[in-house]
């Protein structure tokens, strides 16, 4: 396993067993949690300088993903058992409240995280990803009608089996592509085939993906093989279990409808990252839906994986924020 110089890896008990999590430093609790298809390691530039800041920062594998426990039952995935995995931490960790802050599909975690438990976390950051109340129709039918001739990955990775046939029996090729299509410099140019959507004709993402690009600017050839490690090791399973659980977060959180997050919170997203643009609305809502928002920075230039991709931009806006919440 790679280290993060001065990081401590630890596993700690959690709902579905164990949770993996590196931290370094002490002081005021930031948990640190990732999307797909990453683990704790997306996080290896935030840790030091987080610590470096004064705060306690733990990045953990997600429930499905590293050394934390797998558990076979697709519904064990659900976002509401997610966020108790994020508790767990917090407690494990004898801290009562914690800051959260995720990219991705992590970022979906932080913000029900903070909507579902604000007795324990005191203020959240999203990367990427924009805070979208739960609302709206089922969400399986919705991304069912997107795409027209084409379906949309969503649909395509909430079929059990039928990605990780794509994915596993190359997970290293596949992850550099993947990794590409979505970072500024390797990205599908206009009018190129978009990496979002399949064939229906059988189709798979990998010929999508910019495989003849390289690897993007932020990943090198050891990094990478970080992540193929990891999966390749555990599959792909555990991580495409979470689009299988859309509709049933929809259900569980039908209480919630509309709701919004209100503890102190940041948002950081880029502009060629469709997970931004698509949701420009939602970002747009923010008032509503975030009435505790304390900054909103798009970075010019940027793709997905923000927090790889611009580091120092990253880590000077978290750290700023982190500095002007309430004690």
């Amino acid at each position: 396993m790679t280290m993060v110089k001065d990081a401590v890896h630890r596993l700690v008990p959690a709902p579905a067993g164990r949770i993996h999590l590196v931290e370094q430093g002490t002081g005021p609790l930031v948990l640190l949690v990732h999307g797909f298809p990453e683990s704790w390691y997306s996080w290896r530039h935030q840790l030091p300088a987080l610590a470096a800041a004064g705060h306690r920062a733990v990045a953990v594998d997600v429930r499905g993903y590293g050394r934390s426990s797998r558990p076979e039952n697709v519904s064990a995935y659900r976002m509401l058992d997610l966020v108790e995995d994020a508790v767990a931490v917090v407690h494990a960790l004898g801290e009562r409240s914690a800051v959260i802050v995720g990219h991705d599909w992590g970022a979906g975690i932080a913000a029900n995280a903070a909507l579902l438990r604000p007795d324990v976390f005191r203020a959240v950051g999203l990367l990427s990803v924009p805070y979208t109340p739960r609302g709206g129709p089922r969400p399986g039918e919705v991304f069912a009608g997107m795409g027209g001739d084409e379906e949309f990955y969503v649909s395509y990775f909430q079929e059990p089996g039928r990605a990780e046939a794509e994915i596993e029996p190359d997970v290293r090729g596949w992850l550099a592509g993947f990794y590409a299509a979505l970072s500024a410099g390797t990205m599908p140019g206009p009018g190129a085939p978009d990496p979002h959507f399949v064939s229906r004709a059988g189709g798979t993402l990998r010929e999508r993906l910019p495989v003849k690009a390289g690897l993007p600017a932020w990943l090198s050839e050891a990094e990478l093989d970080v992540y193929a490690g990891e999966f390749e090791r555990t599959g792909l399973t555990g991580a495409l279990n979470r689009y299988r659980n859309m509709d049933r977060d929809w259900e569980d959180l039908a209480d919630f409808d509309g709701a919004p997050v209100t503890q102190p919170s940041l948002f950081l997203g880029g502009s060629l990252d469709a997970s931004t643009t698509w949701l420009a609305d939602a970002i747009t809502a923010y008032p509503t839906t975030l009435p505790g928002l304390r900054g909103s920075h798009i970075l010019e230039g940027c793709g997905h994986w923000i927090q790889q991709e611009r580091p120092a931009e990253v880590n000077q806006h978290l750290t700023e924020w982190l500095a002007g919440l309430p004690g």
